[in-house]
């Protein structure tokens, strides 16, 4: 009896293992089409991170970074001091400054008269957010935004604070944001790449935006952003030559997979399978791309959304519309960059102009996105380098004055994504010069950015040369009071 027991017991797990089995092999085989990277074997270098595949569950999936390169003043935008109206024109007191580093430019003044902005400020949204005249279409999406007050940088010039907002690094050559995100997370389109730049332009002094800026560093080539331009060809190179066809351009990369895989096996070198993966890309952003580049089918309502510019290649606000798209089809993070906001003299006039470039454009991205339902799993994020200071760079006027750089407070503001809407956080004291609550360091900013698409910024690393990298180098933590 005890025999026929144990012989059906076998012969019942060896039917449940069999069945079981099969089973699991179609779900590992479901699993590697939902997340191509599951059965990839990437070689994580002992950091215990297995590319492709999020450490917990995201808020967000996708990101869109307007970056105001320049830094505008926060207290021409989110920063209202009236205290600096009433002491227009007397000295900033040393009990404020301290020994705060200064630029070269401002470091040896005779004088540091305050300046009180010439711009009005009103209240919007449940949150009372003060939010200037300037930006009279961001006021309206008040209660979409968390606005923070009291960001903080190191960095005191433009090229090292837009790197290190980037990069995590002042130095460079690290890879961007969106490079980590591409590799972290891979992407959700095989047809378009995980992290694409657009670059737009105001009227005032431009600073430098460097190709270093959407790096992929010492991550696989194919994490680099790729650059659209406004010209006929968004991206460069991706055309056949004339005289080849689609078929002959396939048997031609076919041939030449066939070859760099027996250049692989040879040297081992995975720059040569990046390589390969570059030209796939390539030859799919062919018939891709121009789909996503035509704006000609955009409803009326929607260019009336974005203001009649958005009609202009090259635009901020053709560029947040093509953003918009691009996120909608799964590029995983978008990063637009509009120049002209380094402000030194002149401010009244140049941020004005500044303010109109990108007020509309702005605001209509976020009212886009969430009247189609996509703001909840795109996160948007507007800001700078750095701030600018509570006292006028040279002579003041009343309706004259310009502002130095000023990396101890600025603002910039989120939405979407898994942010807490209509929110103001952090408080900067009465002139507007150091922050009194709720500091958060650029490193803060960056680990917040990838906890909402759920990595976790000391698990995102990457060994190179013996070391083991992350975005946030060695520190960063949560912003969590902000996150929904």
């Amino acid at each position: 009896m005890e025999k026929e027991i144990l012989e059906h017991g076998l012969h019942f797990n060896r039917r449940r293992f069999l069945s079981t089995m099969s089973l699991g092999l179609g779900s590992v085989a479901l699993g590697s089409l939902m997340v191509p990277h599951l059965l990839s074997g990437g070689d994580n270098d002992g950091t215990g991170f297995l590319p492709g595949i999020p450490h917990f569950a995201p808020k967000a999936k996708r990101v869109i970074y307007l970056f105001q390169n320049g830094a505008p003043s926060q207290l021409e935008t989110f920063d209202y001091k009236p205290r600096l109206r009433e002491m227009m024109g007397q000295e900033l007191p040393p009990s404020v400054r301290g020994v705060q580093r200064l630029t070269g430019m401002t470091a040896n003044q005779a004088a540091f008269p305050l300046a009180g902005s010439f711009t009005n400020f009103k209240q919007y949204g449940q949150s009372g957010a003060w939010i200037s005249d300037l930006l009279p279409y961001t006021s309206k999406i008040a209660d979409d935004l968390c606005i923070i007050r009291s960001m903080y940088t190191e960095a005191i010039n433009h090229d090292p604070a837009l790197t290190f907002f980037q990069t995590g690094s002042q130095q460079g050559n690290r890879p961007s944001m969106g490079a980590w995100l591409s590799y972290g997370l891979g992407n959700e389109n095989k047809n378009l790449p995980d992290f694409t730049v657009l670059l737009s332009r105001g009227i005032g002094n431009g600073q430098g935006v460097y190709s270093k800026l959407w790096s992929n560093g010492f991550l696989d080539s194919v994490h680099q952003g790729v650059q659209f331009s406004k010209g006929e060809d968004p991206v460069l190179y991706i055309r056949d030559p004339e005289g080849m066809d689609r078929q002959a351009r396939r048997e031609m990369l076919d041939n030449l997979s066939e070859l760099n895989e027996l250049s692989y096996n040879e040297f081992g070198d995975p720059e040569i399978t990046a390589k390969v993966k570059q030209y796939e890309m390539a030859y799919r952003m062919q018939t891709a791309i121009p789909e996503v580049m035509d704006l000609s089918k955009e409803s009326d309502d929607i260019v009336k959304l974005y203001g009649p510019e958005c009609l202009v290649p090259g635009t901020f606000a053709a560029n947040c519309l093509l953003a918009r798209k691009l996120s909608e089809n799964g590029v995983r993070f978008v990063q637009l960059y509009h120049q002209g906001w380094d402000q030194h003299g002149n401010l009244p006039f140049e941020i004005t102009s500044q303010a109109k470039d990108v007020d509309q454009a702005s605001a209509a991205l976020v009212t886009d996105l969430k009247q189609r339902g996509l703001l909840d799993e795109t996160l948007v994020i507007w800001g700078g380098e750095f701030g600018r200071t509570s006292y006028s760079q040279g002579k003041l006027t009343i309706d004259n004055y310009g502002r130095d750089h000023h990396p101890r407070c600025f603002s910039i503001w989120m939405a979407g994504g898994g942010i807490k809407p209509g929110m103001v956080y952090g408080e900067t004291d009465e002139l507007g010069y150091n922050i009194q609550r709720n500091p958060v360091h650029v490193h803060d900013f960056q680990a917040t950015v990838l906890h909402q698409l759920g990595l976790n910024h000391e698990k995102l690393i990457f060994k190179h040369l013996g070391r083991r990298y992350r975005l946030t180098d060695i520190s960063g933590k949560v912003v969590r009071d902000i996150i929904a």
